[in-house]
């Protein structure tokens, strides 16, 4: 079996349940931080891809020139059938690759937010994990339009755009669904309360939030993780 590949961002990405999820499913997998330098592998040799997110606009390749070669990545897996899920930013490239813009949102999502499905999550591979009212967690201020030919799957009250599919094999969660508590608690920590404060919150609030939600956060993200492993085995 070809590993499924798992694509950081930052020294602090943890990827969350995943790889303990894929150590269930007994799946290899292997592990690439972007923004250290190295070449993307040959997509022949994975049988599934994740992209995680970053602190960055996807269309900062000046400062960040990985984001070009993510995109072309990210395009050519789409066009060949590899299953593919992008959280957050990976969310954003899978709209950038597929030729539509990705801008400042005019509000700025940070905590547990509530989800809304749409009627075609109702039978989706992975999103029909969520029910109306689940509550997700967030960090991110861009968003984009919903990429020609693909399916809504779910909304928010501030931001719309929050899940789509493109094709039987893509998926785009614009929400930080795969986090963990311990996550949570180094990204707060790495960003400092002066960060998060700008961002319209503050930690202790946020670490509220996910007293009352990060169990139920963390089952949902198993379930849906598990479930993407299986579309991955079905297509090797």
């Amino acid at each position: 079996m070809r590993p499924v590949l798992l694509i950081g961002h930052d020294d602090w990405e943890t990827f969350g349940v995943a790889p303990s999820t894929l150590q269930t499913a007994g799946l290899p997998w292997e592990e690439h931080m972007a923004h250290r330098g190295a070449a993307l592998p040959d997509l022949g040799a994975i049988s599934g891809i994740v992209l995680y997110g970053g602190a960055m606009n996807v269309d900062r390749t000046d400062d960040h020139p990985f984001l070009a070669d993510e995109r072309a990545f990210v395009r050519g897996a789409v066009d060949a059938g590899v299953p593919y899920l992008g959280i957050c930013l990976g969310a954003q490239m899978l709209a950038r690759a597929l030729d539509h813009p990705v801008y400042p949102s005019r509000i700025r999502e940070i905590g547990f937010k509530t989800l809304h499905p749409t009627a075609e999550a109702t039978d989706d591979a992975l999103m029909s994990v969520f029910r109306d009212g689940d509550e997700v967690f967030h960090w991110h201020e861009d968003t984009f339009p919903l990429p020609e030919g693909a399916t809504l799957l779910a909304t928010g009250d501030e931001v719309p755009m929050q899940a789509f599919r493109y094709g039987s094999a893509a998926w785009g969660l614009q929400f930080h669904f795969e986090v963990d508590r311990a996550e949570l608690d180094l990204w707060l920590k790495t960003a400092g309360e002066d960060t998060v404060k700008a961002w319209g919150t503050t930690t202790e609030q946020v670490q509220e939030e996910a007293g009352r939600f990060i169990d139920g956060h963390e089952s949902r993200a198993r379930e849906l993780f598990g479930r993407f492993w299986a579309v991955v085995r079905g297509r090797a």
